[in-house]
Parts: C-alpha cells; structure tokens; sequence
C-alpha cells in the first residue's frame, strides 16, 4: 500500500469564545448601535430644527419688509418697539 503524500488532518471543530467574552463583545456592540441611533435621532431633530429657523427667518423677512412700506428705512428696537429714524452712513475716508 501506498504513503500518503499529504498528513491527515485532524477535525477540530468550529472553536468558540467563552460565554463571558461572548456577552461582553455583545454588550459592547449593543452600546455602539444605541449610540449610533441616538446621533440618529439628534440628527433628525436638528434639521427639523434648522428647516424651523429657515421658515422663521423667511416670516422675519416679511415681517420687516412691511414695517418698512409703513415706517420707511428706520430702525426698529424689537424690545420695546421704539422707532428711531437710521443716520446717515457715511463711508470712512
């Protein structure tokens, strides 16, 4: 009978981590996917937010551009509502 030319191998079957180990690297990925929604979720809010301050800008815009066929180029104190006529700018020599 023949030789083999190449050695048997030994099935050692598939190896596994410890139970600890397992539910550590599990902790630590669960950590990680909860983070990652949360910068999710923040991510949502603020461009809700940002499209919020977009609409409010443009209502300010209006707002001031009817003040100004009304009042004319003055300045408005948005405290107490005061008008003051604006100055002259002159430009710096």
């Amino acid at each position: 009978m023949a030789k083999r030319k190449t050695p048997k191998v030994k099935d050692l079957g598939p190896k596994k981590i410890t139970d600890e180990q397992l539910k550590e690297i599990q902790a630590v990925f669960r950590a990680i996917n909860a983070a990652q929604s949360d910068i999710g979720s923040i991510e949502i809010k603020k461009h809700k937010i940002l499209h919020d301050v977009t609409q409010f800008q443009a209502m300010a815009n209006s707002i001031q551009e009817k003040l100004k066929e009304e009042y004319g180029d003055v300045d408005i104190n948005i405290s107490d509502g005061t008008i003051r006529e604006k100055e002259d700018e002159q430009a710096d020599s």
